[in-house]
């Protein structure tokens, strides 16, 4: 696949590319480079992201590294089968505990519910970091709503850092869950409450939270394009029905000109 050739392989993490110094240096800038176009088109556009995941996985399947891009490709197309897989492989070769959650939100992924649940109470959680466990938490209160659990989905989800006024890059998303899942169980007031803190706590947009409070206040929003487009028509309308009027008077002009020829002839007459 192409790439760009602004893109040099040197805007790759340094962990990534101390990773990536047990190969041939060749090599190892052609792997580099297509990481890099793994990492920029993923959320943009992520059957682009798989495809360029692929190749370096070609390139290095042995490298942590590569396992765990081309895993996080295949997640975000939701191919959960071999996303599972790749992260298990990376697990495998760094030996971390990272890559849990994921895994566990993989399981969703394949309607395995209760397996998520099970990893969500295995000893790896607890070597987890903060955002770690926090995303595991979430990964859990997923699982119960896919069985229907919503009061179960609730209470997984409270917690210290739920109820903590401090703002972190998982805190929005965390009280977002918890607004849903109360929302889903009917508890519109409180949901309403929840929603408006994960606005608060969102300053990069990674929710919609904005859209769920105007819809749940009844409020619409119309897209100023299509407000634009109608202006347009409505203009473009006004102009032909001018045009028809001015052709209907050229016409009439036409016929009385027409009658007062008549009528001059047989004046001679």
């Amino acid at each position: 696949m192409p790439i760009p050739p602004e893109v040099t392989g040197e805007e790759i993490d340094p962990d990534v590319r101390q990773e990536l110094m047990s190969l041939p240096k060749g090599l190892a800038e052609d792997v580099s480079r297509n990481l890099v176009m793994v990492a920029q088109l993923i959320d943009e556009d992520p059957e682009k992201a798989y495809g360029y995941s692929r190749v370096a996985l070609r390139l290095a399947s042995r490298v942590a590294a590569v396992r765990e891009a081309a895993g996080f490709a295949a997640y975000a197309t939701q191919k959960y089968s071999e996303a599972l897989a790749e992260f298990r492989a990376a697990r495998r070769m760094s030996g971390g505990v990272e890559l849990w959650p994921v895994m566990a939100d993989c399981e969703r992924g394949l309607n395995r519910p209760e397996r998520a649940l099970a990893m969500a109470g295995e000893p790896e959680v607890q070597k987890l970091d903060k955002a770690g466990q926090v995303e595991m938490r979430l990964v859990a209160a997923g699982a119960r709503r896919d069985l229907g659990q919503l009061d179960a989905a609730i209470v997984t989800l409270q917690s210290p850092e739920l109820a903590s006024s401090a703002v972190h890059p998982w805190t929005a998303r965390l009280r977002y869950a918890y607004a849903d899942a109360l929302l889903a169980a009917g508890r519109e007031r409180e949901a309403r409450e929840w929603f408006a803190k994960a606005l608060e706590a969102d300053k990069d947009g990674s929710t919609d939270a904005s859209d769920r409070l105007a819809e749940m206040d009844g409020v619409e929003f119309v897209d100023a394009f299509d407000e634009d487009d109608e202006i347009e028509e409505d203009s473009e309308r006004g102009e032909a029905l001018d045009a028809d009027a001015d052709l209907d008077d050229d016409e009439d002009d036409d016929d009385l000109d027409e009658d007062d020829s008549d009528d001059s002839v047989g004046d001679k007459g």
